[in-house]
């Protein structure tokens, strides 16, 4: 269920208006990524300054660039785990329109979807976002003491977390917020499996930036095989 819902969002991707709206998800995932390498490279710039004197080596004024370019693979290491909350941001702004996309084209036969108040979704975002990076705080003493396990905690942990969002923002377009919570509490595993499959991708720079789009399309089609099989949640 969880492969087949991954495949159909990837088929969609030369449709006209969800090809759009990925190619506007990536966009702004990037632009997001560069803003925090930015800031990055702002705050080396600021602590190391122009030229600095080391021990044994003395006065050096390469070291600021030496930093500006290491930054560089820093932040592409660092993506990793910025893609996480960015993900779940990008996910809060785009769901109504992939989920459109998606209905639009394999289930045409749907009312329309009630869209969720911009002031909710606002705060939910701010709320997950905030439970995101709680988590994954308390998450580094783990990396560090399974630090061979480390990896497959984040994806466990990110793939429970984005999982329970993605299927929730999915979910309450159609059975409200209610419904959603009664739907991911008989379906959890279900959800996180699908949301461990989201999260591997997002840790592989450069294909991280299409994840979110698809991550959202992927929920979609899981919750619509979801409801099918039990319409009343």
């Amino acid at each position: 269920m969880m492969l087949s819902a991954f495949a159909k969002a990837l088929s969609q991707i030369g449709d006209r208006r969800f090809g759009r709206v990925l190619m506007l998800g990536v966009a702004l995932t990037l632009a997001l990524l560069v803003g925090a390498y930015a800031a990055v490279l702002g705050l080396i710039h600021w602590m190391v300054g122009e030229d600095v004197t080391l021990p044994l080596l003395g006065h050096v004024t390469w070291l600021n660039d030496l930093l500006s370019w290491g930054s560089l693979f820093f932040m592409l290491f660092l993506s990793v785990f910025l893609m996480v909350p960015v993900a779940s941001a990008i996910t809060s702004m785009f769901l109504d329109d992939v989920a459109g996309a998606v209905e639009e084209r394999h289930y045409p036969n749907l009312p329309p979807a009630a869209r969720i108040p911009f002031a909710e979704a606002a705060m939910d975002t701010v709320n997950f976002l905030g439970v995101l990076i709680g988590a994954n705080l308390l998450a580094l003493v783990l990396y560090v003491l399974f630090a061979p396990a480390a990896l497959f905690i984040f994806w466990g942990l990110n793939g429970f977390l984005l999982g329970r969002e993605y299927f929730t923002l999915a979910a309450m377009r159609r059975v409200g917020r209610e419904g959603a919570k009664q739907m991911r509490r008989k379906h959890m595993l279900t959800i996180w499996g699908a949301g461990v499959l989201i999260a591997i991708p997002l840790s592989v720079p450069l294909m991280n930036l299409f994840i979110p789009i698809l991550g959202a399309a992927t929920f979609t089609h899981l919750f619509h095989q979801l409801w099918k099989r039990a319409p009343s949640g």
